[in-house]
């Protein structure tokens, strides 16, 4: 009875200090239980951290207000779940593959979990399952300790991220510019446009060994333009090809100015004398960067591309860790900036680990996305938690129902170009699931059970 009496005594006393009753310096005259109940009043005692595991991992895929994403949910054994991306265009399995070597862990041994998983990612779309993993592990670990994933990666450096968004193309050079200037008006301060040799398709003169002109390259036979990599296509471009290409650059920089950064992708399948001839004519509109010009994994030419012009050189979005290739690009100087896709390059921490090493070398680091709401959050924490960042991409600017997948957030999401970094628990977002639902792929059910993939079917060590 004594006890019983002592105990509401003291939940007497802090509901007193919860309605201002007592300030926190009165506390110091307080019994220690007392101090330490006061101390944690605010906590979320709806999850158990140490005793948290992993029940369940399921996938929704969705197409349309989005590039075909697949959405991973990892349940647990406390109600709280976690939400990641496998990147855009990847196969579901990259994620489900891994569920088996997740079941009955506890979420919040984040790199524990990654070192187990990351053997399974790889380059591309390929990491897509380990980087959505381990962005949903970070968000159940996020929820369970009560604190957003930015804080758990050491801190925030900003408040708030700058975006940089692609612009639709257009054959018309004016017309493209126009969609530029409404990025602009929309209060975007850092753009990109889609610009390379697909425009001067039917423009006689402009292209040697065109992949779509009448006499085919026999190169191409096997693989098909696309599939063939930079340096065998053996394609070139003609002075009066450049000519026209930097009639786009030069409407675009007449419509919006020099103040707005402005950076360029897709400019096609040839080798470094065609990239350095193109990086050299475009020295004149102060590109912010030039992006993958040739394929990532050619480091030494890329130095090559990026020491013969004063244009700035970019690749990353398809690399797998900071020693699956940032690095070497990073040691050697082969490009001005690094930009990694954090749904490829291993998630969250592995992605502020590459811009942290570029950092030190003096690299510029950016994000590249396209997937969900959900990881584009990630990439905000990811962001606001690493020193020298630069921008982050949006590519769903058109498409207004994007952000509707997503609940709990501030909305609009990106206001004047700029993303408010979360303060709530996790990545900040729940899923707005009537709205997922409608955009499920085809033949897709919302978080349909998958114990096909409960149990391992390897042996997982790569020693004997």
């Amino acid at each position: 009875m004594e006890n019983q009496k002592n105990k509401d005594g003291r939940r007497d006393f802090i509901k007193k200090m919860g309605l201002g009753g007592l300030s926190l310096a009165g506390m110091t005259l307080a019994p220690i239980e007392d101090q330490l109940a006061y101390a944690t009043q605010n906590i979320n005692r709806n999850s158990n951290p140490s005793d948290l595991e992993i029940t369940d991992l399921r996938i929704a895929e969705i197409s349309d207000v989005v590039f075909r994403t697949p959405i991973i949910r990892i349940y647990t054994n406390q109600g709280i779940v976690g939400h990641g991306d496998v990147r855009d265009g990847a196969s579901k399995k990259y994620a489900l593959m891994l569920k088996s070597r997740l079941l009955g862990e506890n979420p919040c041994n984040v790199e524990r979990l990654f070192k187990i998983i990351k053997q399974f990612g790889h380059h591309g779309r390929q990491g897509g399952g380990v980087s959505g993993v381990e962005m949903a592990l970070w968000d159940l670990a996020g929820k369970a300790y009560g604190v957003p994933v930015y804080q758990l990666l050491g801190g925030k450096y900003r408040d708030r991220v700058r975006v940089y968004c692609d612009t639709t193309v257009s054959e018309d050079p004016q017309e493209y510019a126009n969609r530029m200037q409404a990025r602009i008006d929309k209060g975007y301060t850092a753009l990109k446009m889609d610009i390379g040799i697909n425009l001067l398709e039917g423009i006689p003169g402009t292209v040697v060994n065109a992949p779509d002109g009448d006499l085919r390259p026999w190169q191409y036979e096997h693989t098909g333009y696309n599939r063939t990599e930079h340096p065998f296509t053996r394609v070139q471009i003609t002075e009066k090809g450049i000519d026209r290409l930097m009639e786009y650059l030069d409407v675009m920089r007449s419509q919006i100015g020099y103040e707005i950064p402005m950076g360029t992708d897709h400019w096609g399948h040839f080798g470094v004398n065609e990239a350095i001839k193109l990086a050299r004519a475009a020295e004149p509109y102060c590109l912010a960067y030039m992006e993958d010009l040739i394929p990532w994994f050619y480091t030494d030419q890329w130095r090559e591309i990026t020491t013969s012009t004063t244009t700035p050189t970019q690749t990353g979005e398809d690399i797998y860790m900071l020693e699956g290739g940032f690095k070497e690009l990073i040691d050697k100087q082969a490009v001005r900036i690094v930009h990694p896709d954090p749904n490829t390059a291993g998630g969250i921490l592995e992605t502020k680990r590459i811009g942290d090493y570029a950092a030190q070398n003096g690299v510029a680091f950016m994000h590249h996305h396209a997937a969900s709401p959900v990881s584009f959050m990630g990439c905000v924490h990811s962001a606001a938690a690493t020193e020298h960042f630069m921008w982050l991409e949006h590519h769903a600017v058109d498409n207004p129902e994007w952000e509707d997948l997503v609940t709990k957030v501030e909305k609009p999401i990106v206001q004047d170009g700029y993303v408010k970094v979360p303060e709530t628990p996790g990545l900040g977002v729940e899923l707005n699931e009537d709205v997922v639902e409608k955009y499920l792929i085809e033949g897709e059910e919302l978080f349909a059970p998958t114990p096909e993939w409960d149990e391992m079917r390897s042996w997982d060590r790569l020693w004997s």
